[in-house]
């Protein structure tokens, strides 16, 4: 499990993305390097990193669940996914 300083640290960034999103764009598409500059570095989406959704681990993340492999594992076993059983022939 992470740090809730770590996940509070990544729901900060996302939010600063999201707040810049618009402005990003426009001045990307103005091709303005320098206001481009200006803005703080975390309203850049390459800084953000895809981290599970319940405990915050960072490697092992699957996109489609939005967690990581141990957890989604865990929650297959127990039947908590709809549509996802544990394969046996």
């Amino acid at each position: 499990m992470a740090k809730e300083s770590i996940k509070a640290r990544d729901r900060k960034k996302a939010a600063c993305v999201a707040k810049y999103a618009v402005k990003r764009a426009a001045l990307k598409e103005a091709g303005d390097l320098i206001g481009l500059d200006k803005l703080p570095r975390n309203a850049s989406p390459v800084r953000l990193h895809n981290r599970c959704q319940l405990t915050g681990r960072p490697r092992g993340y699957m996109r489609k669940f939005g967690i990581n492999r141990v957890t989604f594992r865990e929650m297959a076993s127990k039947g908590l996914i709809p549509g996802i059983t544990k394969a046996s022939w």
